[in-house]
């Protein structure tokens, strides 16, 4: 059985998700935002008390509030990066985007030793997620869903009631809505939605009650 759990981090309340596997222990850790030495600790007792081994390390896209901890998991529990290709500006100009936001930026990010692409299935345990390319908020966005367990992690894509921000670097809002309309909407209503910042959702709450997707019907 698959289950998520999530940790929200820094001063951007990013939601860090471990995707785990209840047989096996296996886990997958998916946007480590942990900025600060007890966040950290956080995220390295939370995998402790699970008694889970984490096999991947996934970025859902490379905005700074996604990789601040990038550094930490990987060298904590000798992990790999994984991003999709179109993410590695985002992921080397993630220094300057914090200077930009006036947040010190931690430690550097690991360069990606792989990348994942549309269709590809990142797979442990028993737990099978399909990697969506879903661009918008930013060129290299990806979602990672389950689709035995119907769950979705939406990165910065989806929300509760609302979207992406789109006035990003690389942001444009036609493309996520086109990516949300054709890409997530057809999952079915009952896909339950994680998304990178705020509280889970669902795919038919978002269909009859997010304002950013009411024209487009």
């Amino acid at each position: 059985m698959t289950k998520v759990v999530c940790l929200t981090f820094n001063p951007f309340q990013e939601n860090t998700y471990i995707v785990l596997d209840e047989e096996s222990r296996a886990c997958v850790i998916i946007d480590p935002g942990c900025y600060t030495p007890p966040e950290e600790a956080e995220l390295a007792r939370t995998i402790a008390s699970l008694a889970l081994k984490p096999v991947r390390l996934l970025n859902t896209h490379c905005h700074l509030d996604h990789i601040f901890g990038n550094a930490f998991a990987a060298e904590t529990f000798q992990l790999l990066l994984e991003i999709h290709p179109k993410e590695i500006t985002m992921l080397e100009r993630a220094p300057q985007a914090a200077q930009f936001y006036g947040v010190p930026f931690p430690r550097l990010s690991p360069s990606p030793s792989a990348f994942l692409e549309e269709g590809d299935v990142v797979a442990f345990g028993k737990v099978q997620l399909e990697v969506l390319h879903t661009p918008g908020h930013s060129p290299g966005s990806i979602c990672f869903f389950c689709r035995h367990t119907q769950q979705l992690i939406a990165g910065d894509v989806l929300f509760f009631e609302s979207i992406g921000r789109t006035d990003l670097p690389g942001g444009d809002h036609d493309t996520l809505i086109d990516t949300i309309i054709h890409k997530l909407l057809p999952l079915g209503d009952s896909v339950q939605v994680f998304p990178g910042h705020g509280p889970a959702t669902s795919i038919g709450y978002e269909r009859i009650h997010n304002p950013f997707l009411q024209s487009t019907f």
